[in-house]
């Protein structure tokens, strides 16, 4: 049990490293250690060349907080847009994890999974929370139509 809680926890951590924070907003000033605030995130998808992934998400400040043992909320925005041109790097599989980021010390994750629309000819991304002990309905989705990418004359 030991062996699958780090090898879980070395997974969340690994993907977490692959987004880029674009900004932040403080949104409850707290005396000791940091604020409450609204983090804006960014990163590509991995099997999908030219698609880029918006996050903004709650980050739980305070003592626990800057320590890394609070929990997130499991509100999460998503946008993702075409940012070049579009081409895959493998297969695409409906429902695959393209990232995720823990958001307790231990039970609780954000994932972001990708979905292929053929008969729209779209990707379609969902954020969402869940917990190893209960799932939770708090997601967004957005989508992305794969259109010819104009060449720069």
């Amino acid at each position: 049990m030991r062996r699958l809680a780090l090898a879980w926890l070395g997974m969340s951590l690994a993907t977490s490293l692959a987004a880029e924070e674009i900004g932040s907003v403080d949104t409850v000033f707290k005396w000791l250690g940091p604020n409450h605030k609204i983090v804006v995130e960014a990163f590509d998808d991995p099997k999908v060349r030219g698609v880029t992934c918006y996050l903004s998400r709650a980050k739980t400040g305070g003592i626990k907080g800057g320590l890394g043992l609070a929990e997130d909320r499991a509100e999460a925005s998503i946008a993702c847009r075409q940012v070049g041109p579009i081409s895959f790097a493998g297969k695409l599989e409906d429902g695959e994890v393209v990232f995720r980021e823990r958001t307790s010390l231990v039970f609780k994750t954000m994932q972001v999974v990708r979905f292929f629309d053929e008969s729209r000819n779209a990707l379609v991304y969902l954020v969402y929370s869940d917990r190893v002990i209960e799932g939770s309905p708090q997601n967004a989705v957005t989508a992305i139509p794969i259109l010819p990418w104009p060449v720069a004359q």
